[in-house]
């Protein structure tokens, strides 16, 4: 899978350079995560597994599914990982964190839908937490809705939102 070089929908981003990942990026990209997932607005209950992600657990999900990076100047600065998961394309680790609120995540959501789609997927589903509920209306502005609510072991309220977005 391979990406055009894009230049971002708002003003003040260089282009960026979106490409499949690969396990050599791991490193850097387990990097990327922790930081995007440090920087959200509010710590949820339980923390994080991303917070404790690293170079071997994300090359082992390139390998085993996939992911797109998101590239500046030679430096990996966005990643998203996925799983397929029947006719679903399982998307997780939306990491974006010097680059909120710019686009950037929009064009790796399309790379999902790309992936999802030469995968013959027919839908994309993540997973949010119900403590930060900006990122539940920031998925639903690219077309994902709520289909259910999970509690994550040893909960016994609800800590996430399932949600998918279904492929024409």
């Amino acid at each position: 899978m391979t990406f055009e070089p894009t230049t971002a929908d708002r003003p003040g981003l260089s282009a960026f350079a979106l490409r499949a990942l690969g396990a050599a990026d791991a490193r850097e990209a387990a990097e990327v995560i922790r930081a995007a997932f440090a920087a959200q607005s509010r710590a949820t209950r339980p923390p994080s597994s991303a917070l404790r992600e690293t170079a071997d657990k994300v090359a082992a999900k390139i390998t085993s599914g996939g992911g797109v990076g998101a590239f500046q100047g030679g430096s990996l600065v966005a990643v998203v990982l996925w799983q397929v998961d029947g006719d679903a394309l399982h998307v997780g680790r939306v990491s974006v964190p010097p680059f909120r609120a710019r686009g950037l995540t929009r064009r790796l959501i399309e790379a999902c839908e790309a992936a999802a789609r030469e995968r013959g997927a027919r839908r994309i589903r993540l997973r949010v937490r119900l403590a930060l509920p900006e990122n539940e209306r920031l998925f639903e502005r690219f077309s994902f809705a709520r289909r259910s609510v999970e509690a994550h072991e040893g909960f016994d309220a609800p800590t996430t939102a399932v949600m998918e977005k279904r492929l024409s």
